[in-house]
């Protein structure tokens, strides 16, 4: 079993002295870009609610000192991504991100955010090149790089990228059914990968990753993979299918699972090492976890209670792997 050191809640949006009014709160689903003297964390957050209690997604960041990763030397001053057009599949959000470096840039993949009249929303994912060092991103065509398709039919999202072995993985949830709960519709989704040459056109594997703890109907999301001592490891969250916002012992975990070829995956829940904790920000929940390296240690980024409300946390990887 992995064991993590937890250092607290890094990023409150409510704590800063004047928020902007895309940035009012949340800040979920967290992603890292490295510099020399800083680690840049890429996040989702949310404008205020409109009258019939809809909102609007939006992606930030802040810059965290490298040397001292509990520091914010940096936020955002506008969003990284504009919403999209009338009509097009992220026109109310942009909700996750996640970056890579490459030869012609940085690439920045997102689900765009589409409201829906039988469901509340629907997603795909799109792609952005930034062309200013990753402060904000420059769509590559007004529609999704992966869409909806005959066997993924609905809520494309949660992208992660990748590469390995000269080439680029999208590691990302894929819908399996809407269930009705109390007369609301809530989604279930399963891990699924795509890959590609030039991470641009995408090959779906046309397969669920990870096996099912919870029955049938659990949600998995937030894929996350690094590749460390010749094995690939997948930190990622899982839920049950109704309640989950309300009843903590249904809420989201953090699950571990390992490869050798990024297809076939072992999982193994206990070896994570990551647990609520007895009381505060992170006690009744934790979710969408980003383990990344930096200057030879390991560390993870999640989210605590409703989902990251109340901003993101760090833990750094004591032991656990050789």
């Amino acid at each position: 079993m992995l064991k993590w050191k937890k250092l607290g809640l890094i990023f409150n949006p409510w704590e800063l002295e004047s928020r902007p009014g895309w940035l009012h709160s949340f800040a979920q689903a967290p992603c890292t870009l490295l510099f020399k003297n800083t680690v840049r964390v890429y996040f989702s957050c949310r404008a205020q609610p409109d009258d019939s209690g809809q909102y609007v997604s939006y992606s930030a960041f802040v810059d965290l000192d490298r040397s001292d990763l509990t520091k914010i030397v940096n936020i955002a001053d506008e969003p990284v991504l504009p919403l999209g057009e009338l009509g097009t599949f992220d026109e109310f959000g942009t909700y996750p991100l996640s970056v890579i470096r490459t030869d012609d840039g940085i690439l920045g993949y997102y689900a765009g955010w589409s409201r829906c009249e039988s469901v509340p929303f629907n997603t795909a994912i799109g792609v952005g090149r930034s062309y200013n060092n990753g402060k904000t991103f420059e769509k590559l065509g007004p529609g999704p790089a992966l869409p909806y398709s005959y066997d993924e039919p609905f809520v494309i999202s949660g992208p992660k990228i990748r590469k390995f072995n000269s080439h680029y993985q999208l590691f990302y949830i894929a819908g399996r059914k809407w269930l009705v709960f109390d007369g609301k519709a809530e989604p279930t989704y399963k891990i699924r990968m795509a890959t590609s040459s030039n991470g641009l056109d995408w090959t779906p594997a046309h397969r669920d990753l990870i096996p099912n703890v919870l029955g049938e109907h659990e949600a998995q999301a937030s894929p996350d993979v690094f590749e460390y001592g010749g094995v690939f490891h997948m930190f990622f969250c899982y839920r049950q299918p109704s309640d989950f916002r309300r009843n903590p012992d249904r809420s989201y975990r953090i699950g571990y699972a390992r490869s050798a070829d990024l297809l076939n995956w072992h999982r193994d829940d206990d070896f994570a090492g990551m647990d609520v904790s007895v009381e505060g920000w992170d006690s009744e929940m934790q979710a969408y976890p980003h383990v990344f390296e930096l200057d030879g240690e390991i560390y993870m980024l999640y989210l605590g209670n409703e989902v990251g409300k109340y901003g993101f946390g760090l833990a750094h990887l004591e032991t656990g792997l050789a």
